[in-house]
């Protein structure tokens, strides 16, 4: 019997008993969509992590902060060297150092200064962080319409603000905020200007008050603090409770915020920077962190370890990424597991199909045997029948899960559970295959013993049923 013989009569045995196959088929599109749906989520929460994780410098980028051996933690805090301890501080120098690690590709130093925004009856303390322009373009920030980045050759403090920064306003003379009121503060951080003090405990000095942060030992005799008249080159994108890694945060140019720094506190130590043993300000600036930038991701763990060896703290999202992705197996496992108690049900449906299918056509197996069949040819069209149950349901099942899927992600965004812009569920090619193939699998194994059965059947005893 040939293989379009063997087809012909597998397809016309299923066309009629059209009832019981749909049944059948049902049981295998309800388990193959089930299995799909589950193992989506799941693939979706994945997805959305490894967007955020790009976002976030991606899985070749290592964060570097200055240590002390035995605190283990960044000293960028006005704290003097204790004795006995070897700080490592980054400098231009150590940025050198890095640069001429094997692998390293790129460095990038960030400097962070505390800040304070004044606008009308408006007040904000703010983080200023000082990136050169070829690292605020990798950061890749999305920004509304007029916007651009700072400019290192105006010479202007020039300010990108993050789309959340008007929350952090509130009136001077006391009362709530937009989280109390509900209400932004009349501000335009793209067209007013607005004031910055950067020397806080001067301000507040010269007010006659200790700075919020220190208490009141602040002395009243502080030369005024200045204020600097500053503008935003742009905003990003986004409304004031829409969370992304840049909402709340303040670019300016690196080099332009290092001057400004040091004319103003010629002389003085710069708030955030350490002292020495004498209790003296160093003379270059010390950088709060580094982005070092490498080449492949297979080096990450290896330019880490060389960093850590020089006394640095490193850390990185390839690393965590490890741990998370053992996570999200076990999340995938789960609910796979879920979704394959449905086409475990199904596979009892298939096997239920095909016995009743040989008690039904007991005439016919002994008819086929008689005129030539080979026991083969039997077996191989049960098999065809169980595997076309599976199939065709896996085909079904797998469009009702596109469906689920589309409606899943219209009912519940990735920014609801994750806070990114990201589809909850997410299908991919080789989900489809797989669950094809998977359902096809589960048809031939259920089938395999209603198969056995036919070819065990005496041919003379066949017939002769009723």
């Amino acid at each position: 019997m040939s293989l379009i013989d063997l087809l012909r009569m597998s397809s016309s045995n299923l066309r009629r008993r059209k009832l019981r196959t749909f049944l059948t088929v049902l049981g295998v599109v309800i388990g193959t969509a089930s299995i799909v749906v589950m193992v989506s989520l799941g693939l979706g929460m994945q997805e959305a992590m490894y967007k955020q994780i790009e976002e976030y410098g991606g899985l070749t980028t290592i964060s570097v902060y200055s240590t002390g051996n035995e605190m283990g933690y960044s000293l960028l805090g006005g704290e003097e060297q204790q004795s006995g301890d070897e700080i490592k501080y980054i400098t231009d120098d150590v940025i050198k150092q890095f640069s001429a690690i094997e692998h390293v590709k790129a460095v990038e130093p960030i400097l962070e200064a505390q800040a304070l925004l004044l606008k009308g009856k408006y007040e904000s303390w703010a983080t200023l962080t000082g990136m050169s322009p070829a690292a605020l373009l990798e950061q890749k920030i999305k920004m509304i319409p007029g916007s651009e980045l700072p400019d290192e050759k105006t010479g202007e403090l020039k300010l990108l603000f993050g789309n959340g920064i008007l929350t952090d306003f509130y009136p001077k003379n006391g009362g709530g905020g937009y989280y109390e009121t509900g209400e932004l503060p009349d501000i335009d951080l793209l067209k007013d200007s607005l004031f910055l003090i950067l020397d806080i405990d001067g301000y507040y000095a010269s007010m006659g008050m200790g700075s919020p942060a220190d208490g009141d030992n602040v002395q009243q005799e502080q030369k005024p603090a200045k204020k600097h008249l500053v503008s935003g080159c742009g905003v990003v994108e986004g409304g004031p409770e829409d969370y992304n890694q840049h909402s709340y945060r303040i670019y300016c140019d690196l080099e332009t915020l290092k001057t400004v720094l040091q004319k103003e506190f010629k002389g003085r130590a710069i708030p955030g920077q350490p002292l020495n043993q004498a209790g003296k300000p160093f003379k270059e600036i010390m950088y709060s962190m580094a982005q070092v930038k490498v080449d492949h991701m297979d080096n990450v763990n290896e330019v880490s370890k060389m960093l850590r060896g020089m006394g640095y703290s490193a850390t990185s999202n390839a690393e965590a990424m490890e741990s998370t992705k053992k996570q999200f197996a076990i999340v995938q496992a789960v609910l796979g597991g879920i979704g394959a108690i449905s086409l475990f049900v199904a596979a009892i449906g298939i096997t239920n199909t095909m016995m009743m299918s040989i008690y039904e056509r007991t005439k016919e197996i002994g008819i086929i045997k008689v005129l030539g069949c080979s026991l083969k040819n039997i077996r191989q069209m049960f098999l065809m029948e169980a595997a076309f149950i599976g199939l065709l349901g896996g085909v079904i099942g797998n469009l009702l899960s596109f469906l689920m899927s589309f409606g899943i992600n219209k009912v519940i965004s990735g920014e609801m559970i994750m806070g990114i812009e990201a589809n909850i569920s997410y299908i991919p090619l080789w989900l489809v295959l797989a669950s094809l193939g998977f359902a096809a699998l589960v048809g031939i194994t259920a089938g395999y013993f209603p198969a056995r059965r036919a070819m065990n059947l005496s041919a003379l005893q066949a017939i002769r049923s009723n």
